[in-house]
């Protein structure tokens, strides 16, 4: 039998090393492209929170745990970071406008969901929902939406607000992914209706809100 020089026995150790390593390394899955890494998180400067006037969010509901659309989804409060879900906020007929900072018929309707707020009191709950990951930018949004108003001699905003970076609220609803979106949710969690236009004002809010929930304000 032909015995194989020690040389060539090391050289075939190395081929075999440096196959195994080129296995190893070599990227997985169906894309040639791993993407980019994800950037943080902005860290939320509290003072830009309190700039931007947006109103703790609801208490709890005593039947917030009433089945529906709405019940597993989680959200976090703008106004101070903390966990929350739109189902926690069942119990009355409740209007969420579903809104993001880049969206301009969202900038000029924001306004008319607070006055029509002011003007439904405790008969109707109205909730905005910023439907964008950019949680700062929907901050600095409302705050110098409220600089605008009140040098108008306007009162500013203070709605309760709801952070829902994957548009989870939009998707429970079935609605389009144009903006802004109104979802108009029964006091049992179950979703009456939505409404995918911006609104003329407080009236146009008040007659669609009368239409599926059956309150006038």
């Amino acid at each position: 039998m032909t015995r194989v020089p020690v040389f060539w026995k090391w050289a075939l150790t190395a081929v075999i090393v440096a196959l195994a390593a080129a296995v190893a390394f070599w990227p997985r899955g169906g894309s040639d492209e791993a993407g980019p890494a994800p950037e943080p998180a902005r860290r939320i400067d509290p003072a830009l929170r309190a700039a931007s006037g947006v109103a703790e969010c609801p208490p709890e509901s005593a039947s917030a745990h009433r089945p529906g659309p709405l019940t597993d989804v989680v959200l976090t409060c703008l106004a101070d970071g903390s966990p929350e879900s739109p189902g926690r906020f069942t119990g009355r007929p409740t209007v969420l406008n579903l809104w993001a900072y880049w969206c301009q018929p969202c900038r000029t309707e924001l306004p008319l969901f607070q006055e029509y707020a002011d003007r439904a009191g405790s008969a109707v709950q109205v909730v905005t929902v910023h439907s964008d990951p950019d949680e700062a930018k929907a901050l600095e949004l409302l705050a110098a939406l409220n600089d605008d108003l009140r040098a108008r001699g306007r009162p500013g905003l203070h709605l309760p607000a709801l952070q829902d970076p994957g548009a989870r609220v939009r998707a429970a609803a079935q609605a389009p992914t144009a903006l802004p979106i109104t979802v108009l949710v029964r006091p049992d969690g179950s979703i009456a209706d939505y409404v995918a236009r911006p609104f003329h004002d407080a009236d146009d809010i008040a007659a669609s809100v009368a239409g599926a929930l059956g309150v006038t304000a």
